[in-house]
């Protein structure tokens, strides 16, 4: 491996662990050491790394000793048991659960947004929610050039922002309606396959369920907006990979149609794919795969006289998680 940095991924064998090490490797980022880490099943198995079998490792004490740069891709209550340890053991961690993100004391940074957030951590730096991540990269420039005043997103999320269970159950259940077979879900509450799901995670007190706050509460703090007027509705839907969501943004300032092209088309991390007369517009199928985020759909609310309502889509194992954390992994190296 090139000479460099000593890093560790927990959670190497889960969907975005993996996304991540390809990351790694396709953005040359400097790794003289790798350390996967995953649960007690999967010690001893092997990930791909650079064209090497990189053995996971268990964890326990010592296990961390030496890394530089921790990605902590498993779920929360074990990044909120692991990280601590990487921090305690001279690491930085970059965690894409959601146990630090509300955290004052963490910064959660899109680089192309905040990188300045990134200066102020303590060892820890959050990744925000991969649905929060596609919503914001075009909220964004609408905000430096009219300045936001209310937000309604309507997320339609594919299967793999659940993890491996979730494209496992989607190819299964298709494979079963095929044959002819009574669906069984197992990962998720209904069948996905040829059905929309109209909650994801659990519901509050309020009726809104912890994805759609994770969405508002996010956005907010990565905008440092924290009054602005935001209502999600999240919906899980049959698609294996990437994020869409149906956005309508109101501004202070009116900003026409062909203003927000030209906003999105200047952004770092965005493309437009804009022309009705070629019935051009993003779509999962056609960005699977890319890192940028691609806007399209763009028009006036007819609703809002200051309104604009536009469709971005992203792959979410790449820069709703994996691609956001090396590219804050390289902010720090800058």
């Amino acid at each position: 491996m090139a000479s460099g940095m000593t890093v560790a991924v927990v959670g190497a064998t889960g969907a975005a662990g993996q996304a991540t090490l390809r990351i790694l490797e396709e953005r040359k980022f400097p790794v003289r050491e790798l350390r996967v880490f995953a649960s007690e099943r999967s010690v001893g198995k092997t990930v791909p790394f650079r064209g090497e079998p990189v053995r996971v490792q268990k964890i326990e004490p010592g296990a961390f000793k030496g890394v530089q740069i921790a990605f902590c891709s498993a779920g929360s209550v074990q990044s909120k048991a692991y990280a601590p340890m990487l921090v305690q053991a001279g690491a930085v961690v970059i965690d894409k659960s959601s146990a630090f993100r509300m955290d004052p004391n963490v910064p959660l940074v899109v680089p192309e947004i905040n990188a300045h957030a990134a200066r102020n951590h303590q060892g820890i730096l959050a990744c925000p929610n991969c649905t929060t991540i596609v919503t914001v990269m075009p909220l964004k420039p609408l905000h430096d050039a009219g300045r936001l005043r209310r937000v309604i997103a309507v997320s339609y999320q594919s299967v793999s922002g659940a993890g491996v269970n979730g494209i496992a159950e989607l190819r299964e259940q298709t494979l079963a309606w095929a044959r002819g077979e009574t669906i069984k879900p197992r990962h998720f509450p209904y069948p996905i396959a040829f059905n929309l799901i109209p909650a994801i995670d659990r519901f509050g007190p309020d009726g809104y369920t912890a994805e759609e706050m994770k969405l508002v509460n996010e956005t907010r703090k990565i905008l440092e907006l924290p009054g602005l007027l935001i209502s999600p509705t999240t919906v899980r839907v049959p698609v294996f990979t990437c994020h869409s969501i149906a956005v309508t943004a109101e501004t202070e300032r009116k900003i026409t149609p062909a203003q927000a092209r030209e906003l999105f088309e200047r952004f770092s991390g965005l493309k437009v794919w804009d022309d009705p007369t070629q019935e051009r517009y993003p779509m999962p199928v056609e960005v699977e795969g890319q890192d940028d985020c691609f806007v399209g759909r763009i028009r006036e609310d007819l609703s809002s006289p200051t309104g604009l309502n536009f469709w971005v889509v992203g792959d979410q194992l790449r820069k709703g998680a994996a691609t956001n954390a090396v590219q804050i992994a390289e902010l720090l190296l800058g």
